[in-house]
């Protein structure tokens, strides 16, 4: 029969491991979350970040009809018909007008893809420290089992 000491040792040892394990688990719950949250804030940044690209673009289209509107109205003050040089200018400030409209989509787009990459990896390296987390929590269990079934003979 193994001495108090050495029985004591070896519980030790024995809650150790468990304590570690219970610790490891904790972290590895607590890394998950941690990554959905980050991945979630990413995720309402991106609907903030496509909100102020349809107000850039609703805001470029206003802008552009104004400018529209006073190049009509001043050719027609001038008593100059809506044709050649005018009517060509009038063109160019609707074909600009849409040009930078679908750089604006073009930009949210990319906007989109990237926040949807990085939340997505947010989530998978969250699932990558937990799953490490509970295998160093097995590792933990099963050291200290080994130094106490060690220490018991």
């Amino acid at each position: 029969m193994p001495e108090p000491i050495m029985m004591a040792a070896a519980g030790a040892s024995v809650l150790s491991g468990v304590m570690g394990f219970k610790g490891n688990q904790t972290a590895a719950k607590s890394a998950k979350q941690v990554a959905e949250y980050n991945a979630q804030v990413r995720e309402n940044e991106l609907v903030l970040e496509q909100r102020q690209k349809a107000d850039d673009e609703k805001n470029l289209r206003r802008n552009s009809a104004r400018l529209a509107a006073t190049q009509r109205a001043t050719t027609a003050a001038s008593g100059v018909q809506m044709s050649g040089s005018p009517l060509q200018a009038l063109a160019d400030t609707y074909f600009k007008t849409e040009k930078d409209a679908l750089r604006i989509q073009y930009s949210g787009d990319i906007a989109e893809a990237r926040a949807t990459a990085d939340a997505q990896l947010t989530r998978t390296e969250g699932q990558a420290r937990a799953s490490a987390l509970k295998t160093q929590a097995y590792q933990s269990l099963l050291q200290g089992a080994s130094q106490g079934a060690t220490l018991l003979g």
